[in-house]
């Protein structure tokens, strides 16, 4: 349905689906749009709720969440509540302790002590403000969402019902990491950062009602997290189609391949790609890389441009506008996926919208966004640069072949993955929660206002990492 279509019968007095429009809380521990995929989800998600008639309130910490600014009645019904947190990663001092005025109560320490000790507290934190912030604004909303925050303070009376997005089981993440540390202090690093997993796990088990982006993560989440299959609901998400679209009057870039990655992330896999793009340039002299990420100044991928001499052939844009976003990957000859693993992989379905053809591995829920290899696009073996690089040159050199999957792959994203259609399965999902019986999750034992104490803390499907100072 357009936005003018559910405005119209919004101004009526009804939602979009002929029900009762709903205020709903939206939260969200760390927003920014423009790298991770908490930002991404929650603003894309937010606007199409408002425009479906239903009033949305976001609730967010630094960085802030960046909405996007509707026409209409739309503008009325979309909103931003920031919950500050201490901002312990920001740049240009990421890991600062803070000045004794800027403590405010016992959850800003206990913030500034797991950071001390090699946790990640934003989670954590964030959940405690939150079930404070909702609790004294009870009655004001019909349904409360979170977006993987997963932390203690979201378990038991948040004043209205609950629905949580997990997007995949971080789980994941944390033995990706482990299996790339090369040594014990490292391996030690890695475990004390991802001790929020316990907590994700014990909190997740609680959940009334949870969503997920793919068939696959929903699977994942019963087997990593334990929750019981039948509260888990798969509404996939998608991409911005007006957005992200063709427009043939951006010019191709020869040789040009564009990807979106955390370059010290291992299951994002840009190492694979690096070392693919070495055996593409022997094929294709003018093949070059650009990555939509902050360039490394050391680690695997440093080293893997450094070993095969590709510093000229690879570069790192940041900070970009999304209009710039969208031209550079309409330049491309080829997008690219290289990730080990994916819960869905928004970027795969970005590039597809824009007609641009994509190769992408097989890792997680990959295929369920890109498709069968060979109709909307060319599937590889995750962690193969070999298998990367023979998709590729394959592509830079049949122009037919990236015509072809550039419109399958568009119309495979219209069909199936956009945000309008996201929003209207996430509001099926608040009508069912919040006609349910009131059956509150079991809350955790209380966590003291003692930093000493610090219970285990929890993140986000790719936001973790960026916590780090990455982005």
């Amino acid at each position: 349905m357009s936005a003018e279509a559910s405005q119209a019968e919004s101004s009526q007095g009804l939602a979009a689906d002929g029900g009762r429009p709903l205020g709903i809380a939206l939260l969200t521990y760390k927003g920014n749009p423009f790298c991770g995929g908490q930002g991404v989800y929650v603003r894309h998600l937010s606007r199409e709720l408002a425009r479906l008639g239903h009033r949305v309130e976001v609730i967010g910490s630094q960085p802030y969440p960046v909405l996007d600014a509707l026409d209409g009645p739309a503008a009325q019904r979309l909103s931003l509540t920031e919950l500050p947190s201490l901002d312990l990663y920001r740049q240009p001092d990421p890991f600062r302790t803070p000045k004794r005025d800027e403590y405010r109560d016992w959850v800003d320490a206990l913030e500034v002590a797991t950071m001390w000790t090699g946790g990640f507290p934003e989670p954590l934190t964030f959940s405690l403000r939150a079930r404070r912030h909702l609790r004294a604004r009870r009655g004001e909303f019909d349904v409360v969402h979170d977006n993987q925050t997963l932390g203690y303070g979201l378990l038991g009376d948040v004043g209205a019902p609950l629905v949580t997005t997990i997007h995949h089981p971080i789980t994941v993440d944390r033995q990706l990491e482990l299996d790339a540390a090369q040594t014990r202090q490292r391996q030690w690093s890695v475990r004390r950062w991802y001790a929020f997993t316990r907590m994700q796990k014990r909190v997740a088990r609680r959940l009334p009602s949870v969503l997920t982006v793919s068939g696959t993560s929903r699977q994942e989440i019963v087997d990593h997290l334990g929750v019981r299959p039948d509260r888990i609901h798969v509404v996939h998400i998608g991409a911005d189609t007006d957005l992200f679209a063709p427009d043939p009057s951006v010019a191709k870039v020869p040789g040009r391949i564009v990807t979106t990655s955390s370059a010290d992330v291992p299951l994002k896999g840009l190492v694979f790609l690096v070392e693919a793009l070495a055996k593409v340039r022997a094929e294709h002299p003018a093949a070059h890389l650009v990555v939509v990420g902050k360039r490394p100044a050391e680690g695997p991928v440093a080293q893997a441009i450094e070993r095969y001499g590709l510093e000229g052939a690879v570069d790192f844009v940041k900070g970009i506008s999304d209009a710039e976003l969208v031209d550079l990957v309409r330049s491309a000859e080829a997008a690219c996926v290289p990730s080990l693993y994916e819960g869905f992989s928004l970027p795969a379905a970005e590039a597809m919208a824009t007609g641009t053809p994509l190769v992408a591995t097989t890792g997680g829920a990959i295929p369920e966004v890109a498709g069968r290899d060979g109709e909307t696009c060319l599937a590889v073996p995750p962690g193969e640069p070999g298998a990367l690089a023979a998709a590729l040159t394959r592509l830079l050199g049949d122009p037919e072949l990236r015509t072809r999957l550039g419109a399958a792959g568009r119309a495979r994203v219209l069909a199936h993955f956009t945000w309008a259609r996201a929003a209207e399965g996430t509001v099926a999902r608040y009508r069912e929660a919040i006609a349910a019986p009131a059956t509150p999750a079991r809350p955790a034992p209380p966590t003291t206002g003692r930093p000493a104490a610090a219970a285990p803390t929890t993140g986000d499907h790719s936001e973790h990492t960026e916590s780090r100072a990455t982005c």
